[in-house]
């Protein structure tokens, strides 16, 4: 089968959003290509130089997030609504300055889709210790530190989001020996697979996309944690009726102050509840809504225009 590849040129602060957008009008994956990323991770604090200066100079200024679509029928009808749902964000009023939002396309080969993953995908170092890496490469490895493979070519997020990077620090920092851990919105799995990393002795992996939890069981199996960690296909409050120690949301602001409230009822008594995905302008907001509901803030962590909270949970 052929692919088409869509492309969508924005921001580093709308690239979640685009992803989302391509992901909700079908696409099998999408690939972020951020020229930030590739100088966060070139910076000597504690990080290596892994990717080659000449990928920025490839990337460009804009932020690149590509989708795949079959080449079928209803291709045409995708290209029309991604152009017409691009062109509606350009026209709101955005919170989030979301650049250009132009839309590109080229064809591809099946051969041609793995090669243009792994073109763009390469190690990063999350936190102190974790290192994400494909299964095609190696990496350089520090004493204590946890590999985790991923497979981009079926992964939804492969951890180079500043986002993601801020989460994973702060699972590295709060799970311990045998916690029980919930996991809202999985994506990859990525976060799921470093608490089962630092102990947990079990997690639960939801998501409201089938395959977004197939391919995170799929990572969690490559990774030797299919015994610790269980996926589990819906809204957190119908489908997760245990409660957690650790209760982790990489997801966005708005999501997170509804789950304010709710997601206390699967958070242990004095368990924690670690988010982000939060625009650096809505860090008030959910740090009121945490506060309202009766979490006390531990660690109020900012990278760029994002930001996240561990939060712990009182009477």
């Amino acid at each position: 089968m052929d692919w088409m590849q869509i492309t969508v040129l924005t921001t580093t602060e709308g690239a979640d959003l685009v992803s989302e957008l391509l992901m909700r009008l079908g696409s099998e994956g999408t690939m972020i290509e951020d020229r930030n990323d590739v100088f966060a991770n070139q910076r000597p604090e504690g990080q290596w130089d892994i990717i080659d200066e000449a990928i920025a100079e490839r990337i460009g200024e804009d932020v690149r997030v590509t989708g795949y679509y079959p080449v079928d029928d209803r291709l045409s009808d995708t290209i029309a609504q991604v152009r017409a749902e691009t062109a509606r964000l350009k026209a709101e009023e955005a919170s989030l300055p979301l650049g250009k939002l132009e839309v590109q396309t080229q064809g591809l080969a099946d051969e041609d889709w793995t090669e243009s993953w792994k073109k763009a995908f390469h190690p990063i170092r999350l936190g102190a210790h974790f290192v994400v890496k494909p299964g095609w490469t190696e990496a350089k490895l520090e004493p204590g530190d946890k590999v985790i493979e991923i497979d981009p070519g079926m992964a939804f997020g492969t951890g180079t989001h500043a986002t993601t990077g801020m989460c994973t620090a702060l699972v590295e920092r709060y799970v311990k020996a045998g916690m029980r851990v919930i996991d809202i919105g999985t994506g990859s799995g990525i976060l799921a697979i470093a608490a089962a990393h630092m102990g947990a002795g079990r997690v639960i992996a939801t998501d409201l996309d089938a395959v977004a939890v197939r391919v995170a069981g799929e990572n969690a199996a490559i990774n030797g944690f299919s015994d610790v960690i269980e996926m589990r296909c819906g809204d957190l409050l119908d489908v997760v009726h245990e409660t957690g120690d650790v209760v982790v949301a990489n997801i966005i602001a708005d999501v997170i102050i509804m789950l304010a409230g709710p997601v206390r009822q699967v958070i242990e008594k004095n368990g924690l509840f670690i988010c982000s995905g939060i625009a650096i302008d809505r860090r008030e907001d959910v740090r009121r809504a945490l506060e309202q509901n009766g979490f006390t803030l531990l660690d109020d962590p900012v990278q760029g225009e994002w930001a996240a909270f561990a939060a712990r949970r009182g009477d």
